[in-house]
């Protein structure tokens, strides 16, 4: 049976604001276009009358009326959740497993803004907590919660976009450990902020999390300045495949031995990288020459999602008729990339954490960990969250932590933590108080 698995992937960031100068300052920093801020330009920008030597179309696309149309406050969002987790909305149209429409929350933090003019939701758990709790209080037991985290600007203004992991610590090591510690969860699938990543988030996601829904090669070229030239999500080189590929260390673009799966996932709802009908022809054939294979797409929840999945609804049923063999699978995005590798039996790992006198011991009990070590975190008396590297006892099987006048002594702990992600996905999480 061939089978091709539907992943909706969320950059899943809370509410956002944008007033209308804020509009008119992203057109000029984009397109050097300085207009007075006013309705009437906007919507003259919209119907590309106002002439700019040939931006008109490009810069219309960046601010289309749908694009504008901001989930400005949680009730908004709330409003838009209780009808996409509705039974209704989901089984609107269903798979060939009568199976109703998916979601893969890929929740980020705000954190340690020097400024908010978006009005975003800032604190950390803010956004994962919010979807944890509706996703409960729907019974969305289908859906799954996941990872998207946004690099760090050098400027350090909020607006900014940037690429570099390496400028974004501590905020990306903190976030990690109070997942550990507050709420006992652990990443297995990746949305990168920005659609990009570099060699410095490609090492580290290559440590710790198994699947990454980031490949947005794509046969378009870019007209929007902000994104040409390779800028931010750049995935020139990347294979074509819908089954994923292991990258190389030195180049995640290309195909190699490293160990986490990169799927290809591009954009619905959004200015550029779209997800076309031959996209959706591709990954029909794919799944029909190899029996599985995943189409991945992926929006933002501060616009409405629903026009997004009625129009991949749309290029699914017409393009289902020419492969009348090939069944689609409504899946999360953990789900179809570990039944696409055939691991669907492969169990979480099960680690075992003790404090003997002033040494953690880790230890794992049953299953494979994916990276070459559990991912440490430590809450002291202050508040203060650390994260540090293992002493390897017995490779991929042993690990220990000295608490010492070189770290912290242990009279000074208030909570510790691990976690790992399985080889194949699924995590564990265990932590001591005390």
């Amino acid at each position: 049976m061939a089978i091709l698995h539907i992943v909706h992937c969320i950059d899943t960031e809370g509410p956002l604001l944008e007033s209308l100068a804020a509009t008119f300052e992203r057109i000029k920093s984009t397109f050097g276009v300085d207009l007075p801020a006013n309705i009437e330009n906007l919507e003259k920008l919209q119907r590309q009358e106002i002439p700019l030597g040939g931006q008109e179309k490009a810069l219309a696309r960046m601010i289309a009326p749908s694009l504008l149309a901001y989930n400005s406050s949680w009730e908004n969002i709330r409003v838009m959740l209780l009808d996409l987790l509705s039974e209704d909305f989901r089984k609107r149209q269903v798979d060939d497993f009568d199976n109703g429409w998916v979601y893969s929350w890929h929740c980020m933090d705000h954190m340690h803004y020097p400024s908010n003019p978006r009005h975003k939701d800032v604190g950390y758990g803010n956004i994962f907590r919010y979807y944890r709790d509706i996703l409960q209080e729907t019974n969305s037991t289908q859906d799954e919660i996941n990872w998207h985290f946004h690099p760090r600007s050098i400027t350090g203004n909020p607006l900014n976009a940037a690429t570099s992991y390496l400028n974004s610590y501590p905020v990306l090591l903190e976030i990690l450990c109070r997942r550990i510690l507050e709420d006992g969860w652990f990443p297995t699938v990746n949305r990168p902020g920005f659609h990009a990543e570099r060699p410095d988030s490609h090492a580290f996601l290559e440590q710790w999390i198994p699947y990454d829904y980031a490949n947005q090669v794509h046969e378009d070229s870019i007209d929007q300045p902000d994104l040409s030239g390779g800028r931010f999500g750049d995935w020139r080189r990347a294979p074509r495949t819908w089954r994923g590929y292991h990258p190389a260390f030195d180049d995640y673009q290309q195909e190699g031995a490293c160990r986490r799966t990169i799927f290809r996932c591009m954009n619905v709802g959004t200015r550029f990288r779209s997800l076309k009908e031959a996209h959706v022809r591709d990954a029909f054939q794919e799944a029909e020459k190899s029996g599985c294979a995943v189409l991945a797409f992926a929006d933002h929840d501060y616009r409405d999602i629903r026009a997004d999945v009625e129009e991949v609804r749309s290029l699914i049923t017409k393009v289902k008729l020419e492969f009348p063999e090939v069944f689609i699978r409504h899946s999360g995005a953990e789900a179809a990339a570990r039944a696409v590798n055939n691991v669907e039996n492969e169990a979480a790992p099960l680690l075992k954490l003790e404090l003997r006198d002033n040494i953690l011991i880790i230890e794992l009990l049953a299953g494979r960990i994916f990276g070459p070590q559990p991912f440490l975190a430590i809450l002291d008396k202050s508040g203060r969250v650390y994260h540090d590297n293992l002493d390897v006892q017995d490779f991929g099987k042993l690990w220990s932590y000295t608490f010492d006048e070189q770290t912290l002594q242990k009279e000074a702990l208030s909570k510790v933590g691990v976690a790992a992600a399985g080889r194949y996905g699924h995590y564990n999480c265990q932590t001591i108080d005390f």
